[in-house]
């Protein structure tokens, strides 16, 4: 059997890394130091640990480093950030000579490879303040147990935008983002094979070449390490391009159509209860989110009134008894109900605020949305005709723009692709001349658009057996993908390696003459391996479900999946529309 996924997964992972690389490296008895993050450590650090985690590890105060602040001259301080100039010039800030210091010392500790220029610097300034400086390699942000994210959303613009001024912003996009997918490989301690989704666009091969060699140098180098060859995982990179369908569907999974439907930033979400604003973040220690986030809104919604009611008679049932045991343990269960009972109403209210969007307008669209995806309706018939099935979302004077271009959008994906006239059409009536581009511009991700394409869609898997509500029968592309990955079933043409593929993934293994070969013998090597896979521009809520769903079904093989960021409907498209726009200004770039 594989390691069972750990309670938060990569998460914890990551912590232990940080732990491991950074607190106990700098750690001395009886001592407390200040801690200075950047914008990217902040996330990074937010997305495992708590500030009671932080103090644990003698942190008294953490300080953003980009803000000015009151020397402290008696404490020590601990730096935690990207080996970029602006992070670097604002530590040199802090150092300026032993008379200006802001602090006793300083131990620094990069996220990933720290350049000689900004090294050099360094050491110019303020060698003498310096007790450590290391790079500790965990340059990737872990968003969930198995979803990870690079927190690089303008690479989309950089990796699809035609604009030819853009070549070298985009070689350096594609350099960093090779880098901080050796740290994640690195922090799980995988050597995987490397393979990309060939066709159509070159993106998924530059980048898994440009990941295999650094994944080579950085084994070569890494004299800690006790991997040397590949290991039997493997990682899967593909273009955006790949499933347009699942990223405009609305889906009705609970975390993806709350995401969707409702203002959720930084994964807080605000309500109202008894009059009064309040908010709450949608986050993995929270175990009731956890464990109904993949659930339909239809069994949400019958499932949390169901707890409310065991929480409640659970805690009639301790009133009832007078005795002072009874008591005593009552009051040391009242903490817990009311943590639970607030969790509750939480997701009851966003369970509810997510039924008041959908049942005005989104639920006539997503039998539309539904037909479109799949071609057949609820009772498995053919569309005959797929303009028939769109025009009243078009004629519905209810439905939003971005609704609308969501509708059309499936329609072409449906048709694979479609003519000039019928989209000119289509736009005119519907009146979004200045939004055509999030239609047209899909094109660069090499959908077809204009005109129809010749090649077929890729073939998809029969699942019309399983058991499914009829307004929820699409399932994203990337649940065959990882099934088929797992279970040796993708075509090698359309899915090469470009390194030697793992001999437990390629149906082959070196055994003894003498022994006997034994059936499972793949299937022993296997256990234990992980799937990762690393999908350019941006992934869906329901995308994430799916890594869930597969690593549940098929236990022996863990999969982590990540991308540049995560995606809802509304903003990629916004992203879509900007790829014919000319963007001086963007920097993502990690040098500037």
């Amino acid at each position: 059997m594989a390691p069972p996924v750990t309670e938060r997964g990569l998460k914890s992972v990551v912590w232990q890394k940080i732990k491991a690389t950074v607190f106990d490296d700098c750690k001395k008895e009886d001592e407390w130091k200040i801690m200075l993050l950047d914008e990217f450590t902040t996330k990074l650090l937010a997305s495992c640990c708590k500030m009671s985690d932080l103090l644990a590890e003698g942190i008294t105060v953490v300080e953003n480093i980009y803000k000015n602040r009151e020397p402290v001259r008696q404490m020590k301080a601990l730096y935690f950030i990207s080996p970029t100039s602006k992070s670097v010039d604002c530590f040199l800030r802090d150092f300026p000579s032993k008379s200006e210091n802001k602090y006793k010392a300083a131990y620094v500790y990069f996220t990933d490879f720290c350049p000689d220029s900004l090294f050099n610097k360094i050491k110019a300034s303020c060698s003498k303040s310096i007790r450590r400086c290391k790079e500790i390699n965990i340059s990737f942000i872990p968003l969930e147990s198995q979803v990870y994210t690079l927190d690089v959303p303008d690479a989309f613009y950089y990796c699809y935008s035609p604009d030819p001024s853009n070549a070298n912003g985009k070689d350096a996009v594609m350099e960093a983002m090779a880098e901080q997918i050796v740290t994640l490989c690195a922090s799980l301690d995988e050597n995987p094979g490397v393979r990309f989704k060939s066709k159509p666009l070159d993106n998924a091969s530059k980048l898994a070449q440009l990941v295999e060699k650094k994944l080579e140098n950085y084994y070569k180098t890494d004299e800690k390490s006790l991997i040397k060859g590949k290991t039997h995982s493997q990682l899967i990179i593909i273009d955006r391009g790949f499933d347009p369908v699942s990223t405009v569907l609305h889906e009705l999974t609970f975390q993806a159509m709350a995401y969707d439907l409702l203002p959720i930033e930084n994964d807080t979400y605000k309500y109202k209860t008894d009059g009064k604003e309040k908010e709450a973040v949608l986050e993995e220690d929270d175990d009731l989110w956890v464990r109904i986030r993949h659930r339909h809104i239809a069994v949400v919604l019958e499932e949390i009134p169901k707890l409310m009611k065991e929480i409640s008679s659970t805690k009639k049932a301790t009133e009832g008894k007078i005795s002072l045991s009874a008591l005593a343990q009552l009051m040391k269960k009242m903490p817990h109900f009311r943590k639970q009972i607030t969790k509750q109403v939480v997701h009851l209210n966003l369970a509810e605020d997510c039924m008041n969007k959908f049942k005005p307008n989104i639920e006539k669209l997503c039998k539309t949305e539904q037909d479109l995806a799949l071609g057949t309706d609820a009772e498995g018939q053919k569309v005959k005709d797929s303009m028939r099935v769109l025009l009243p979302v078009l004629l519905n004077k209810n439905h939003d723009n971005y609704d609308k271009i969501r509708a059309i959008l499936l329609y072409i994906f449906s048709n694979n692709g479609t003519t000039e006239e019928n989209l000119d059409r289509l736009i005119q009536n519907v009146k979004i001349e200045n939004e055509s581009d999030m239609i047209r511009n899909w094109s660069y991700l090499g959908v077809p658009i204009v005109p129809p394409s010749t090649q077929s869609k890729p073939l998809r898997k029969d699942r019309s057996a399983e058991e499914t509500f009829q307004l929820s029968r699409w399932t994203p592309y990337i649940k065959d993908i990882l099934e088929d990955a797992i279970d040796n079933r993708l075509d090698s043409k359309e899915w090469p390696y470009c390194s030697q593929c793992p001999a437990v993934w390629n149906g082959s293994g070196a055994v003894s003459a003498r022994q006997k070969p034994r059936a499972n013998y793949l299937e022993d090597r296997k256990n234990g391996s992980k799937l990762i896979v690393f999908v350019i521009g941006g992934i869906t809520y329901s995308e994430m479900r799916c890594a869930y769903e597969v690593s549940q079904a098929h236990k022996s093989c863990g999969v982590i999946i990540g991308s540049t960021h995560i995606l809802t409907p509304k903003k990629l498209l916004d992203d879509i529309k900007m790829l014919n726009k000319s963007k001086d200004k963007v920097s993502i770039i990690k040098d500037e």
